[in-house]
């Protein structure tokens, strides 16, 4: 029987399928529209569980998940640079019962999939990130909470049963940024993760602009102001958001002086900022180029991970995100370096499909799709996973 949200769906697909936004979506394929997944467990890949949010999500917040900045070149680069890599499949070796887990900072964890930082989740969802943490925690996978998330870290943790990594924005200035620090401390945050690949704002968004001229709501009955501004940012709370903050290699080295927390930063995509990290004793290296919603530079973040992996040669901890979307995609990351990589989008798409069982389902597509990657390459642990396993045309 078609009800009114199928027609309503189905509506909205039709809208997109002659929209602008068709180019910030890479992989989605719109005969799925006709045929929308109806619970998790019917979800064959990440993409099915995009189309089902496709429809859920309302137009201007579903703007804001899918765009890149400008023209998306950075987004579907993010995508298509997976392409020019191609993995080398050993075989005869025992590949029966795989090991997919990994060591972080000293923790074991059953997968290299960590839940990256996106804010603003109840925009989503309902239950926002509080559904993710319940997820992650089902999953037993590391999460990171965003600034400008929609629920409060202690919250968070809270219903994670375990402390989560705090992702840190500067706005606020200094005194914003103790504030914060101070939170995530108390809360048990073990990490603090710097994003530094939007100190000067962003590119134009064109996908969000145009989703946000096609959505017939009322922005400004839910923000102020919009973007950071809005309402319903509990991390921003007693911050003069107007306060600004150079965010420099000084910066970077102040941060280290005042938490008690290890220190990640995110948005590395050279060697040579790389390198810098590396004098400055962080923590962790992120390589990420924001999902394609940071810059214009049209690079692709698996190609940052090759050159700054080069550099990094194993002296601190490596991440990468931005454009991970299947399994096979997560085994040539930890084939050119990656200890571990962090996913957003997809699993948003899970929350903003089904809640909580759409997040587990995401995550569970993934990590079934590493194991069969990892079963058909003859890698029979991730340490398995190399230089070797990996060639580029």
């Amino acid at each position: 029987m078609t009800t009114v949200l199928d027609t309503n769906r189905r509506q909205f697909l039709q809208f997109l399928a002659a929209s602008p936004l068709l180019s910030a979506v890479p992989g989605f394929n719109f005969t799925q529209a006709a045929d929308l997944v109806g619970k998790p467990g019917e979800a064959i890949d990440i993409f099915d569980l995009e189309a089902t949010a496709m429809g859920n999500i309302p137009t201007a917040h579903w703007g804001y998940l899918a765009t890149g900045v400008n023209d998306d070149s950075t987004l579907r680069a993010n995508r298509t640079a997976f392409e020019k890599y191609f993995v080398r499949a050993r075989r005869l070796l025992d590949v029966v019962n795989v090991d997919t887990s990994v060591e972080i900072l000293g923790r074991k964890w059953p997968t290299p999939i960590v839940l990256a930082p996106l804010g603003s989740q109840r925009a989503f969802h309902a239950e926002g990130e509080l559904a993710v943490a319940r997820a992650a925690k089902a999953r037993d996978h590391l999460q990171v909470l965003s600034t400008v998330s929609s629920t409060a870290v202690e919250e968070v943790v809270e219903a994670r049963r375990d402390p989560v990594w705090f992702q840190l924005y500067t706005m606020g200035g200094w005194q914003g940024v103790q504030s914060r620090l101070r939170r995530a401390e108390a809360a048990g945050c073990p990490v603090v993760v710097l994003t530094v690949d939007m100190a000067g704002g962003t590119a134009a968004r064109h996908s969000l602009m145009r989703a946000v001229r096609n959505d017939s709501r009322d922005c400004a009955v839910c923000h102020q102001g919009g973007g950071i501004a809005a309402r319903g940012k509990p991390m921003l709370n007693g911050s003069d958001r107007d306060a600004e903050i150079s965010l420099t290699w000084e910066f970077l080295d102040r941060l280290k002086q005042d938490t008690t927390m290890k220190v990640f930063v995110k948005g590395i995509v050279t060697a040579q900022d790389a390198e810098r990290c590396l004098e400055l004793g962080v923590d962790g290296i992120i390589v990420s180029n924001h999902g394609g919603r940071a810059d214009d530079s049209g690079r692709g973040a698996i190609d940052s991970l090759a050159e700054v992996a080069s550099a990094v040669r194993g002296r601190t901890t490596l991440f990468m995100d931005s454009g991970i979307r299947r399994g096979v995609d997560i085994f040539k990351a930890l084939a050119l370096g990656a200890d571990a990589i962090m996913v957003g989008r997809p699993y948003i798409w899970g929350l903003g499909a089904f809640g909580q069982p759409g997040v587990e389902r995401a995550l569970d597509i993934l990590t079934a799709e590493l194991q069969v990657a990892m079963q058909s390459f003859g890698t029979p642990s991730i340490a398995d996973i190399g230089p070797d396993s990996i060639g580029i045309s």
